[in-house]
């Protein structure tokens, strides 16, 4: 193992500044990484983003040694699709997976409070300890209003970490503003999506033909903030054709466990209340991957009408601008970041008002949509997997040099 070797290793020696601009350049040869998050076919969004991370480092020649984290709850085995599986609150089986992820050349680790074990997720800290390879840690929330616990846990994470990545730049600046730790250690990665196949986007007469449709989707709960849509709309009745407006998903399972249904079946009351029982639809199909990205490429625009103002990562953003579809957002950092150069309109939060006037220019001014969705399209390419896949194989790929050369 190389873990003396490690502990000389320090982030003065790397050549990665803080934010680097989008790169092409592919690493020389093929790495062995090992990476370790949720996993399908558990329902999150961390899930969904390493399944896609991992297909994106096959793709590019790498070997990937996916490792699953659980609860151990569901009674599930490890299956053949992933090389083991982390059982929270079980010591032999981090001090396993720690083991199984030092026999890769680098590790990834998927970062989110709640998906590890123990307060706050802090098992996390004695998994990167027994880790002998360098470390990429992804990012997925950095709190603005941290408690206490919470602060000094990502602190520490990012001490053990020999590379951090933040997928924004706001990410990045609340780190290095609110956190005392290394900004050297820091690199700015996006989140990926799925690109659609060439000539699935919607064009003007697809957007605008018969009845506009506009698109949410994600797991449900609340905080959505899909009853401010549904407020919108009620706003837009003079509109014609009437807009359609599909909500896509079920709720969110650990919302579902402690209430149910509660809050989407109040989003259907209140369609009902407002008198657009024929213009929302809620939608609980399920989708593989491509069948989602055709899914959003048909829509005229994307509505995002989160409450938080806290949101540095929105995976459902990134997706809608790969797909080339206008996108009218709440002021959450993520939107005002990536929608900053016109792929889609920001507008306060809860203000139906606000928002019924960015999706009548949407949906009623064909030029200033297709405006929108030409940006969103020019901004596609360095979304795509495959270039978000790189990005982190470059990272590994200095990472794993920089040890090289300290043991020769």
């Amino acid at each position: 193992m190389q873990a003396r070797r490690l502990d000389r290793f320090t982030v003065e020696e790397s050549s990665l500044p803080l934010y680097p601009p989008f790169r092409s350049t592919l690493p020389r040869h093929g790495r062995r990484v090992g990476l370790l998050s949720t996993y399908p076919p558990e329902l999150c969004g961390l899930a969904t983003f390493a399944a896609a991370l991992e297909a994106g480092l096959r793709r590019g020649g790498h070997r990937v040694d996916m490792v699953r984290i659980t609860d151990g709850r569901d009674g599930s085995m490890a299956s053949s699709a992933t090389a083991g599986e982390l059982v929270n609150g079980d010591p032999s089986s981090l001090r396993q997976v720690a083991l199984l992820l030092s026999q890769s050349e680098v590790a990834i680790i998927q970062h989110e409070y709640g998906i590890f074990g123990g307060r706050d997720g802090d098992e996390v800290v004695e998994l990167l300890r027994l880790i002998d390879v360098p470390t990429i840690v992804t990012l997925h929330t950095v709190p603005l209003h941290p408690t206490a616990h919470q602060q000094s846990l990502l602190v520490e994470i990012v001490g053990l970490a020999h590379r951090v990545v933040v997928m924004t730049a706001a990410a990045g600046e609340r780190l290095v503003s609110r956190y005392p730790i290394d900004p050297r250690k820091v690199t700015t990665i996006p989140h990926g999506a799925a690109t659609p196949a060439p000539g699935s986007v919607a064009s003007d007469e697809g957007a605008h033909g018969e009845r506009p449709q506009l698109l949410t989707w994600g797991l449900l709960g609340p905080g959505k903030g899909i009853e401010h849509a549904i407020d919108a709309l009620a706003l837009l009745a003079d509109i014609r054709p009437r807009i359609r407006y599909t909500v896509a998903g079920v709720t969110h399972p650990k919302v579902f466990a402690n209430d149910g249904d509660r809050y989407r079946s109040s989003l259907v009351g209140r369609s009902r209340d407002c008198g657009l029982g024929r213009t929302v639809t809620f939608d609980d199909s399920y989708r593989d991957l491509p069948q989602l990205t055709r899914f959003v490429a048909s829509a005229a625009a994307v509505v995002l009408p989160y409450d938080s103002r806290d949101q540095v990562t929105s995976g459902v953003l990134v997706d809608a601008i790969a797909a080339g579809r206008p996108v009218v957002a709440t002021a959450f950092p993520h939107a005002v970041e990536l929608l900053r150069t016109g792929a889609g309109i920001v507008v306060p939060h809860a203000d139906p008002v606000a928002m019924a006037a960015a999706i009548r220019l949407v949906v009623t001014d064909c030029d200033a949509a297709e405006a929108m969705a030409a940006e969103a399209r020019r901004i596609a390419p360095s979304l795509s997997w495959a270039a978000v896949a790189g990005q982190y194989a470059l990272v590994a790929d200095e990472l794993v040099q920089a040890v090289e050369a300290l043991a020769m």
